[in-house]
């Protein structure tokens, strides 16, 4: 079964990682058509019949024994990632300004009161809705000056998650269908 993993932080703050060692890794395992998009940690691939957190964990321990890289993956199947695409709350913004709107899928949902304490975090005109274990995010001043980082992300929801702007989203699902 085909899947899409994306790998969190890397290429980023002096994290680097080829992705043709990482294709080459996924090969290694057994798994078929392994294919990367840009340069971030985005992998689509043929999973076989392994699938959902027991996917991911394989990953993350193959990443860091192989490759010595410690990385967080979080793996969606493309009828999920279509899904995701269906479910997006800010249509308006998709539309608009694709950049400045990202999805964080999640390794698992948040709770309402998780939620309450991520929108107490904002501290400017950003805005973030969750749809089960995916969140979108609007970056209306653009993601590089935002106070809403990934750890501040993460410490409100108490789960990990990888962001991917909306252009992205979209390639992924391309490579996909």
């Amino acid at each position: 079964m085909i899947h899409i993993a994306l790998l969190r932080a890397v290429n980023v703050g002096g994290r680097s990682l080829k992705m043709a060692a990482l294709t080459a890794m996924f090969d290694e395992l057994g798994f078929a058509g392994a294919r990367t998009l840009l340069q971030s940690g985005n992998v689509v691939f043929d999973a076989g019949a392994k699938k959902g957190a027991s996917l991911e964990s394989l990953l993350e321990t193959e990443t860091e024994k192989r490759l010595g890289l410690r990385a967080d993956y979080v793996v969606r199947t493309p009828k999920e990632w279509s899904a995701a695409i269906a479910k997006n709350p800010f249509p308006r913004e998709a539309k608009s300004d694709p950049a400045h709107l990202v999805l964080m899928p999640l390794k698992s949902a948040p709770s309402a009161a998780q939620m309450s304490a991520l929108e107490a975090a904002i501290r400017g005109r950003e805005r973030a809705k969750a749809v089960g274990r995916e969140l979108y995010l609007v970056y209306p001043d653009g993601i590089g000056p935002s106070k809403l980082t990934i750890a501040v992300i993460e410490k409100a929801l108490a789960t990990r998650g990888t962001a991917r702007n909306w252009n992205t989203v979209l390639k992924l699902r391309d490579l996909v269908v």
